[in-house]
């Protein structure tokens, strides 16, 4: 996957991530582009490390878009511990 595959899977995995947990977070477009980019590392880690499970590097691969996701989604949770309402 080319660098405008992980762009657009940054996108949209961050996009789908904010939606699925709503609340004040960092960033617009690109903040919400790059949680997803280092959500799909994250998640893609995450899938190799504990569930033996390599990510595909095919930009239509659903495990590649749900590691995306649920990388996403532990980076928002992570931000919102660390910093709380800081954002009030």
């Amino acid at each position: 996957m080319g660098i405008i595959g992980w762009i657009i899977l940054g996108l949209l995995a961050g996009g789908i991530a904010k939606m699925l947990l709503p609340g004040r977070d960092p960033g617009g477009l690109i903040g919400t582009t790059l949680i997803g980019i280092a959500g799909a590392f994250i998640g893609g880690w995450l899938s190799a490390r504990f569930l033996d499970r390599p990510v595909e590097k095919h930009f239509f691969d659903l495990y590649t878009w749900g590691a995306a996701i649920a990388g996403s989604l532990v980076l928002l949770v992570a931000y919102r511990i660390l910093f709380g309402n800081s954002r009030d």
